[in-house]
C-alpha cells in the first residue's frame, strides 16, 4: 500500500484535530520494546505539589453581630486559642485552647481540636466539649458556638 504525503498530511492533521497521538497508545513496557528509535523523547509535564495550607496567626469573626464584640483565634504551631473579645478589644475570655490538625494536602479541610482543659478550665466563657470540629473553607475558618441555649456559626478571617 502506498501512502502519499497528501494522505499523510491529511491524516496527521485528523488525528491532531481528535486529540489522538500520533505516537501510538502502547508504551515501550507493553509491547516489551525498549527502543526509542524514529521517535522523539516526550516531555513530561510535572505537577507541582501544592503548598500546605498554612493558618498560623490571628483571626477574627467577619460574622459578628456586634462592632465592639467578637470572637479572635489565634493559631500557633499545632494549638488554638479563641476569645470572647468585647469593649472594642479591652476585654478578652478564653473560649477555646485544644490543637490543630492541618493536612499536609487540600485547601478545604476539617479537623477536630482536643481541649487543653488545663486552660478552659479555669475560664467560666469557655467550652466544656471534649472536641470542637473546625473547618477551614474559602479562606474562612469556621466553628459552632453554643451559648444560653443558642448556637451559631462563627467565621473567622485571617488579620
Amino acid at each position: 500500500m502506498k501512502i502519499t504525503a497528501t494522505k499523510l498530511g491529511a491524516t496527521v492533521a485528523l488525528l491532531a484535530f481528535l486529540g489522538i497521538s500520533a505516537v501510538g497508545c502502547s508504551s515501550p513496557e507493553s509491547t516489551g520494546s525498549s527502543s526509542n528509535e524514529g521517535t522523539k523523547p516526550e516531555t513530561e509535564q510535572v505537577e507541582e505539589a501544592p503548598e500546605p495550607v498554612s493558618l498560623e496567626g490571628v483571626w477574627k469573626q467577619n460574622n459578628s453581630n456586634s462592632e465592639d464584640s467578637w470572637q479572635q483565634a489565634t493559631i500557633t504551631g499545632d494549638t488554638i486559642e479563641v476569645y470572647w473579645v468585647a469593649d472594642a478589644g479591652d476585654t478578652k475570655s478564653l473560649y477555646w485552647a485544644g490543637t490543630v490538625e492541618v493536612p499536609a494536602e487540600g485547601d478545604s479541610f476539617s479537623f477536630d481540636s482536643a481541649n487543653d482543659t488545663s486552660k478552659t478550665e479555669k475560664s467560666i466563657m469557655a467550652s466544656g466539649d471534649a472536641t470542637k470540629t473546625f473547618t477551614f473553607e474559602n479562606d474562612e475558618l469556621s466553628y459552632e458556638v453554643t451559648a444560653m441555649g443558642t448556637t451559631m456559626t462563627v467565621r473567622l478571617s485571617h488579620e
